[in-house]
């Protein structure tokens, strides 16, 4: 069985979503694995990755929308090490995801066609994530 692996270190813009499926997808042709698994794991307690529609941005913003609802800065949390957005953080990479596996297939990625992989940044300010991609045949 045939690995390769990299460590991607990308610059985030603070609470956002930001489309990272091009360097990923450069890493799977980088690779030469034609047929196998691309499994991308985020170092982070904090961020989370996310598969969405790449196609209208509005999507992503209703997202955002809807997760500054679900868990608001504004509530009371004991754990405020690092500020007010600290724990939101946390709370919403604990329901989203830190992991995603997509095949390959041709040398590529088998995404559908709307869609797109994401690191959701759930902090206001700007921080340096890294995500480990993993290819296996």
């Amino acid at each position: 069985m045939t690995h390769y692996q990299k460590l991607l270190r990308i610059s985030t813009t603070g609470k956002s979503l930001q489309n990272i499926t091009p360097k990923i997808e450069a890493i799977v042709a980088e690779s030469g694995i034609e047929t196998g698994l691309c499994t991308l794991f985020l170092r982070h307690t904090s961020a989370s990755l996310l598969i969405q529609e790449n196609a209208d941005p509005d999507v992503l913003q209703d997202l955002a929308n809807f997760m500054a609802k679900l868990v608001p800065e504004s509530a009371q949390y004991i754990h405020d090490a690092e500020g007010s957005d600290d724990m939101p953080a946390h709370i919403r990479t604990a329901i989203t995801h830190t992991s995603e596996n997509i095949p390959i297939n041709r040398g590529h990625l088998v995404l559908g066609t709307w869609q797109g992989i994401y690191i959701w940044e759930h902090r206001q300010q700007s921080n340096t994530r890294e995500l480990v991609v993993h290819i296996s045949e």
